[in-house]
């Protein structure tokens, strides 16, 4: 792989932070008693998706930037049961766009770990 710039580079990251938006516009009507529930929940585990990805793209060698990517992917699995929680408690109606956006950054981040994994 090459070495990138900046993790901003990174189509991943770039997909993920457009995932955060959603997420935040998604809990934006969320009941107010969920606040400190899994509106934090959800904002903190899609913040920490492209977070990881730019802090693992930051540090020094494929092991260590894997070992960040396997976080990013950790987080996305996280939001997607939270988002499912979410439907399942109608506080919001099934969103195609963003379960979409869930699997194809999970496959980004799969196939970008297999890519570092054989550069190595």
């Amino acid at each position: 792989m090459n070495k990138i710039n900046s993790h901003k580079d990174l189509k991943v990251w770039q997909e993920s932070m457009i995932l955060v938006e959603e997420i935040y516009r998604l809990t934006s009507n969320f009941p107010k008693e969920e606040q400190f529930g899994l509106i934090s929940q959800m904002r903190r585990a899609s913040i920490s998706i492209p977070s990881n990805i730019a802090e693992g793209a930051g540090r020094n060698g494929y092991a260590e930037f894997i070992r960040f990517l396997y976080i990013s992917l950790g987080s996305l699995s996280e939001l997607e049961t939270q988002v499912e929680i979410s439907y399942r408690l109608k506080y919001s109606e099934e969103n195609e766009i963003i379960t979409n956006r869930i699997f194809f950054i999970k496959n980004m981040l799969s196939k970008l770990i297999n890519k570092l994994k054989e550069d190595k």
